[in-house]
């Protein structure tokens, strides 16, 4: 099968392309920048920007499925504020699906998120949900993955719970955490483990339709993140909780300074990031074959 992937070079994208081409398909990766890419002899690559419709059109000529996964952060504000999200989420999405169906492309998968809804609390949960509509209201066969965060070699994840103690408590033996780190759930899900899933989804007709809400093995906090995180290092961290209303004063006016991250990012630390029912079973997959945070960590 002819197979483009839209964000190919990036950290799910890379995992992606490599297991496509294992598979026996013929992957072509698209991004602004391929070449800084490692990716198998067999994976073509092309250069496009999804914001500029001219610049990704012919890609989409001959390829049998396509996967979007091009996304911005939604731990980081991102460059040029909280208007790029629908810039890249709901913007890069039409103008893909626009290709996908003038070249008569017969799959796309979209990689969304937990809680995608254009009604959303933050700019990323509704950019994410506006995308979704457009992918649910096109002519082609789709598939959706809402996943809850993804972690492995490439990720941020990890990194995200370090830089949150640079900003709040550099140089100091403690931890404050948001809420004390116990308010926000996340239920993690390696790399390794979502990928194939992925590649499953453009191989059987069953899938055509659904969106699936992909978590991992265990439900994490905050707090439990971080312990396990300097665990794996041998070190320990002593958390202490910082009141919300602090958090949001905190991220707020960081991010007006030039820091990574902002009020968005702290609407986003107030909800859960766990599926509702894990539908991994659609995938033949069991809760209990899946990669922990912790055993990748020390792995």
């Amino acid at each position: 099968m002819d197979v483009l992937v839209v964000g190919g070079t990036g950290f799910i994208g890379q995992h992606l392309c490599r297991a496509l081409d294992e598979q026996g398909h013929a992957v072509t990766a698209l991004s602004r920048s391929p070449e800084d890419a490692t990716l198998p002899d067999g994976v073509e690559t092309v250069a496009g920007d999804v914001t500029d419709y001219g610049s990704i059109e012919s890609a989409f000529e001959g390829q049998d499925a396509v996967y979007y996964l091009v996304a911005l952060s939604p731990l980081f504000k991102p460059d040029g504020g909280d208007k790029m999200h629908e810039r890249i989420h709901l913007g890069g999405t039409e103008n893909s699906v626009q290709a996908a169906e003038e070249h008569g492309v017969n799959r796309f998968v979209q990689l969304s998120a937990l809680g995608a809804d254009p009604n959303g609390d933050t700019h990323y949960i509704r950019s994410k949900g506006q995308a979704e509509q457009v992918v649910t209201g096109s002519s082609l066969d789709w598939t959706i993955f809402r996943p809850s965060v993804v972690f492995g070699k490439g990720g941020e994840f990890v990194s995200f719970t370090k830089r949150l103690k640079g900003m709040f408590a550099p140089g100091v033996p403690l931890y404050p955490l948001p809420g004390g780190g116990s308010q926000t759930k996340f239920q993690p899900i390696w790399v390794g483990d979502l990928v194939p899933m992925l590649v499953d989804s453009i191989e059987s007709e069953e899938h055509v339709g659904e969106a699936y809400e992909i978590g991992g093995p265990e439900v994490l906090t905050l707090r439990d993140v971080t312990n396990q995180v300097y665990d794996a290092e041998g070190s320990s961290v002593s958390i202490v909780p910082l009141p919300m209303p602090l958090a949001k004063v905190g991220l707020s006016v960081l991010g007006s300074v030039g820091f990574p991250m902002g009020a968005d990012q702290y609407r986003s630390l107030k909800f859960d990031n766990s599926p509702a029912t894990n539908d991994i079973d659609a995938f033949g997959v069991s809760s209990g074959s899946l990669t922990t945070l912790s055993g990748y960590l020390r792995g």
